[in-house]
């Protein structure tokens, strides 16, 4: 085994397991640094608070981590975890609040006493980020309005598409007033049927957001850091031996990770009480 930093192995990479290609994915990647001189194992996950945690064990060297599980690791260290590398698909984002076409809502204020439906109790575009955005007009998730969770494969962060589709059928079959879909998503559901454009609007939408990235340790030897964010900076999407799996991962390009896009998740963490340091410290 070659030496990288102060670590002679393979550099470790965790992911959650949300569906069965993340197997494909993380074999393909590793077969494709293997080929560049560049050691890597990955380990699987079922959740991502586990992941987290052993991250922050040293059983992982990196943590391939959704934003709610960025803000967890920032919450347990203090901030001192560093965001290594993410894709171009995790700048940007957007999610949408959508009502039927001919709701009398003309803005978020007016969902005070309906039902709005989201995603997975932990998923950050589809229930944290968007309640935080209802939550800023003055109207109270729980007590101002109901919140219609849809808690499909709860531990994964919204990852699993399925909550936030459930979401919108509701909102379809008349069973909410309305529902909270990342805007790629949206147009997904609009693409297979799930909704019909003509019969819905969009109320509102977030102010942009990031996504995933992959998260270091506090203590990861800068020579091991530097050598994962090479190897992934390197990848190309051009390249026969990445592109597949580039393509099951969604993204076109690695870019440098950046952090000033988890300001609303870490607004709404705080305003709803979801992570506390205790109970995050003592791993409950």
């Amino acid at each position: 085994m070659k030496t990288r930093g102060s670590v002679a192995r393979p550099i470790r990479i965790g992911a959650v397991a949300y569906d069965p290609k993340v197997v494909t994915i993380w074999e393909g990647f590793k077969a494709y640094f293997a080929k560049r001189d560049v050691d890597t194992d990955f380990i699987l996950y079922s959740n991502y608070d586990a992941q987290v945690e052993a991250n922050l064990r040293g059983e992982i060297d990196v943590a391939w981590n959704s934003p709610l599980a960025w803000v967890r690791s920032q919450i347990m260290t203090g901030g001192r975890c560093r965001a290594l590398v993410m894709r171009d698909s995790d700048r940007d984002l957007r999610t949408r609040i959508i009502v039927r076409k001919h709701s009398p809502a003309a803005a978020v204020s007016d969902l005070r006493h309906k039902v709005v439906a989201v995603g997975a109790s932990d998923s950050p575009q589809a229930t944290l980020i968007p309640l935080n955005l209802i939550a800023g007009a003055g109207i109270a998730p729980g007590k101002d309005f109901q919140v219609l969770y849809h808690n499909v494969m709860v531990g994964k962060h919204g990852d699993h598409v399925g909550g936030e589709r459930d979401a919108a059928r509701t909102l379809v079959a008349g069973d909410a007033d309305a529902a909270c879909v990342l805007d790629a998503n949206y147009l997904v559901f609009i693409n297979e049927g799930t909704i019909d454009p003509e019969a819905t609007r969009v109320l509102a939408s977030t102010p942009s957001f990031d996504h995933c990235n992959f998260t270091s340790r506090p203590d990861l030897a800068e020579g091991t850091a530097q050598m994962f964010v090479n190897a992934f900076l390197g990848m190309s999407n051009e390249d026969a031996d990445a592109r597949a799996y580039m393509d099951l991962e969604g993204v076109k390009k690695w870019l440098p990770a950046r952090t000033n896009g988890y300001s609303q998740l870490e607004e709404a963490v705080e305003r709803f009480g979801f992570y506390t340091l205790a109970a995050n410290a003592s791993g409950q």
